[in-house]
Formats: structure tokens, C-alpha cells, sequence
């Protein structure tokens, strides 16, 4: 916590996990491929990064990357593995489910929470593809969610802000919004102020090249606009710090 704000940093990794908690975070958001914006990640993964850090995780319950309209096996998956997450010791959970109109999907979230009681439980950004967002916050409020992360619909929290504001004074204490997309330590200090908020969510990522001496660059493991194999995404300590700083430094 940083003079009242709380930085939320997503991560994929043991080594980003342990570089945003020694930054500062006062809370995690784990995944699996953030590339897609997140996934869930493997109970291997939250058992490790469980005995390595002491700050709260959150565990992304998502089964795939694309939209968020699920399937009836795709939501046992979901139920499948919020249980194992509270089973290996999850501090809250992440997940966001919509109707094909652009509408929160009450009754689903409404299961999906039930299972996962007693934790606390943010809808994801999911929220930025709905129809109506003032409408969808009055949904998330009446059926029992702690937070909503938001990039205000907008393409970054940045280009969102006016949106931001205006749910964050809506909201009126009844849920915590939170800003997140596309936060860097160039905007935060404005973001912060503009938004009202006291939580917000980032990466804080750098690239780190890979250890492998023998490379193939005729081979790619995912389709053709993946990410090079041999260049890692890792928390940031350095950014971290400075994006824990910026917030410190806010009246």
C-alpha cells in the first residue's frame, strides 16, 4: 500500500512474482499467458509462487484466451479450477463471464461466486467489452463483486479516464474500480488523479533475452505473431519500484 494506493501487479512467472512483491506490490493477479491477456495458470505455479511471496494472490480464472461467452463444459473447467485454486491456497480469485448481447452474465457469475466463497473476487476486464458499462457496474455491485479491473472500455486506463472517474464516483464505495491497461510510470500520476481510485493494476514488465546459446529461427511454438522464443517478459523490480514510488508521492 502506497500513501492509501494499492498497486495490483499481473504476473505469469515465479521470477515476475518474486520482482513485484521485492518492488513493492501489495497484491498479485496471477495468470497464465498474458500475451492473451491472461489465462489460468497451472496449480503448480500458485503452490510455488505461494511459498516464495507473502502479499496476496489473486488467481485468473479464464480457460482461454478470446471472448468472454463460455460454454457449458467451459464453465465446469471454471468451477474445476476455482476449487484447486481455493484448495492451493488462492487469496482471491479474477473472472468476468458476458451474455452474446454484451451483458454481464448474472446467472453465471452468480454460480461462479457461490463457489468461490468465502474469497474475494474481481470481475476482469471482460467488464470493457460490455454494452452498457454503468449498467454492467450496477449488475457486478448487486451480485456480490469486490472489484471490477477497467481500462475505462477504452483502449488503454489512460484513453479511458473519463469513464474511470465516472464509474469510480458512481460507485460510491460499493465496489472498488480499478484502472489497469496500458499503465506505465508516464501516465500513473495522472491516471491516479483523474480516476479517484485507490487501487490500480499493471505489469511493469521488461524484456530479458533468453539463455539459450543454440537458437532455430526457422521454428516458432505458437502461430506467426507470437513472441520470439528466445525473449522473456518479466516483472520489472526497477519499474515497480517506480510506479510504487509515483503513487507514494500523490497527495
Amino acid at each position: 500500500m502506497a500513501n492509501g494506493f494499492l498497486m495490483e501487479v499481473c504476473v505469469d512467472s515465479v521470477e515476475s512474482a518474486v520482482n513485484a512483491e521485492r518492488g513493492g506490490a501489495g497484491r498479485l493477479e496471477l495468470c497464465a499467458n498474458l500475451m492473451e491477456g491472461g489465462t489460468t495458470p497451472s496449480i503448480g505455479l500458485l503452490q510455488v509462487v505461494k511459498q516464495c511471496i507473502r502479499v496476496p494472490v489473486f488467481v485468473m480464472i479464464r480457460p482461454r484466451g478470446g471472448d468472454f461467452l463460455y460454454s457449458d463444459r467451459e464453465v465446469e473447467v471454471m468451477k474445476a479450477d476455482i476449487r484447486l485454486a481455493k484448495q492451493y491456497g488462492a487469496d482471491g480469485l479474477v473472472f468476468g463471464a458476458l451474455t452474446e448481447d454484451g451483458r454481464v452474465d448474472t446467472e453465471l457469475c452468480t454460480a461462479l461466486l457461490a463457489v468461490s466463497r468465502p474469497l474475494p473476487v474481481t470481475f476482469h476486464r471482460a467488464f470493457d467489452m460490455v454494452y452498457d458499462p454503468l449498467a454492467a457496474l450496477e449488475t457486478l455491485i448487486s451480485i456480490g463483486f469486490e472489484r471490477v479491473l477497467t481500462s475505462g472500455c477504452d483502449s488503454s486506463a489512460l484513453e479511458g479516464l473519463p469513464l474511470i472517474k465516472r464509474l469510480t464516483d458512481q460507485a460510491k464505495g460499493r465496489i472498488v474500480v480499478v484502472p489497469g491497461g496500458g499503465i506505465t510510470e508516464r501516465n500513473l500520476q495522472r491516471i491516479l488523479e483523474g480516476s479517484g481510485a485507490s487501487e490500480f493494476h499493471c505489469s511493469a514488465r521488461s524484456t530479458s533475452d533468453s539463455g539459450m546459446k543454440f537458437r532455430n529461427p526457422s521454428v516458432t511454438m505458437g502461430g506467426y505473431l507470437s513472441a520470439s522464443e528466445y525473449s522473456i517478459k518479466v516483472a520489472d523490480v526497477a519499474k515497480v519500484r517506480t510506479l510504487n514510488a509515483i503513487a507514494k508521492n500523490i497527495l
